[in-house]
């Protein structure tokens, strides 16, 4: 927020250049959504009202905020998975709504929280799953999805989990495999809802280094939703705040991640200072 405390828009003039720098630097694509309002046929009000968000191209884009605050439901958006009441949503330039689903599925995948849990699968089955896009009803596998499905299984850790049913297996062990599957999936957009949901420490840090290889090596573009700032600020490019519903603030963590952000958006007061891998948070007390 500025010194009158009206918000900051979600984009500045010099986050366009940035975005606009990076865009024709890459090969990467980039998600727009404009003038959106999100909502669910249960509700009369709009959950998510925004009028510009930006997942930019080959970056690692965090969203963070309270619970309730909207995350998922902008993200759902995002994906092509709940269609806004007004505006839209552009993945370079294309409507993302007017895409056919096995176009729009080879091009951005999403990992949601709401999935059921087919319990008799095996790891590698599921996995499997991901590449759907690209096969027919009846085809069988070929060579090609052979080796996404094994480097997803590899990237992940759950090569010793390959043949275990899911319903062997521990919460964290199934998020795992559930990563696994969007990975296979190969897109050039990857939207992943609380991927570390359900993991310890030491599977939450290797699902977020996944996603920055991923990031780094293939030029996948990445927007998450993550509980823990401290680990968004670590490992994304960018962070878009969201506060009500809309977003409070938007840009590198450096930058987003203020004692004044953790009071007005996450009720803490808490120390900010800067730490080797960005912004360190000391949290003291809730407000």
């Amino acid at each position: 927020m500025d010194g009158t405390g009206a918000t900051k828009p979600v984009e500045s003039d010099d986050s366009q250049a940035t975005m606009t720098a990076t865009t024709e630097a890459t090969d990467a694509s980039e998600l727009v959504g404009r003038d959106l309002a999100i909502g669910y046929p249960a509700t009369e009000e709009p959950i998510v009202e925004c009028e510009r968000v930006v997942v930019p191209a080959g970056e690692v884009t965090a969203l963070v905020g309270p619970n309730g605050s909207g995350k998922s439901t902008l993200l759902k958006a995002l994906a092509g998975q709940l269609e806004p009441w007004a505006g839209g949503v552009e993945l370079d330039g294309e409507d993302v709504y007017a895409m056919g689903d096995k176009v729009r599925a080879r091009k951005v995948g999403l990992l949601s929280q709401e999935r059921e849990e087919p319990g008799s699968l095996t790891v590698e089955k599921l996995v499997q799953h991901g590449r759907y896009p690209y096969r027919g009803f009846l085809d069988g596998l070929e060579d090609a999805d052979r080796s996404a499905v094994d480097r997803a299984i590899d990237l992940t850790g759950v090569e010793h989990l390959r043949d275990r049913p899911l319903t062997d297996l521990s919460g964290g062990q199934k998020q795992l495999a559930w990563v696994a599957m969007s990975l296979a999936q190969e897109t050039d957009v990857l939207l992943l809802d609380e991927p570390t949901t359900f993991l310890d420490l030491r599977h939450q840090l290797n699902v977020l280094e996944t996603v920055r290889t991923l990031n780094a090596d293939r030029d996948i573009t990445v927007g998450v939703v993550l509980h823990d700032i401290s680990q968004a600020a670590r490992y994304a490019d960018n962070l878009i705040a969201m506060q009500d519903g809309e977003p409070y603030d938007w840009g590198p963590p450096a930058e987003v991640v203020t004692e004044e952000l953790l009071a007005d958006v996450f009720g803490v007061d808490a120390t900010v200072r800067e730490g080797l891998d960005g912004p360190e948070i000391v949290p003291r007390r809730p407000l």
